[in-house]
């Protein structure tokens, strides 16, 4: 649960830091909940795109697992007019791939729009491993098996955090610290549940 829980955090400091993607995306949700008394619903996430793309980008720019799990060549082959010899041992560096500017505009900057059809050229790159330029589970017979379940969990949770609740930055901040700290799963370095959110309202949880 490790990787959930820290791409959850990335995805609402990303949010905070810019407020009118967090306005945007919350519009969004009001829009198709609307003023009912109830919490976002799995059936309702078909209709949320803007989050679908805020869900992408922040995995692309915080993957939860920065190197890929271990692959390991079965042939003798040629990479980009490397020699690997059969047998070596292969680390795939998904941040950098994902932060590469051949491959990305505005490769550091945190943009969801790029993801929406009809806005961004990159609304048709999915997260399943069909384009190598984003790869956060993997890709092939060695993907994540568990990325329909993460992908459930993560929409489900921010969409439910956002419509629940007022999220600021502190007065003492003009913004949050994005500075990565060590571990597997390249957790921040300040955690978000460390710092003082004030005004936190809360329609359902009490």
């Amino acid at each position: 649960m490790d990787t959930t829980t820290v791409t959850i955090e990335w995805a609402l400091s990303e949010l905070i830091n810019k407020p009118q993607v967090l306005h945007k995306a919350q519009e969004e949700i009001e829009l198709k909940i609307g003023n009912e008394e109830r919490m976002v619903e799995d059936s309702d996430l078909k209709d949320l795109p803007y989050l679908h793309a805020i869900v992408k980008e922040t995995l692309r720019l915080h993957p939860a697992g920065p190197l890929l799990v271990p692959h390991e060549s079965t042939t003798d082959c040629v990479v980009a007019g490397f020699k690997i010899s059969a047998g070596t041992r292969l680390l795939v560096n998904a941040w950098k791939i994902h932060r590469d500017p051949k491959w990305w505009d505005r490769p550091l900057d945190f943009v969801p729009e790029r993801f929406i059809k009809g806005q961004g050229s990159y609304s048709d790159i999915d997260l399943r491993g069909q384009h190598f330029q984003l790869i956060p589970f993997g890709s092939g017979r060695r993907s994540c098996p568990g990325i329909s379940l993460a992908l459930s969990i993560l929409h489900l949770s921010i969409a439910r955090l956002l419509h629940a609740f007022k999220w600021e930055i502190p007065p003492s901040l003009s913004c949050l610290d994005m500075t990565e700290g060590p571990g597997l799963s390249s957790p921040k370095a300040i955690p978000l549940e460390a710092l003082v959110v004030p005004k936190v309202a809360a329609k359902f949880y009490g």
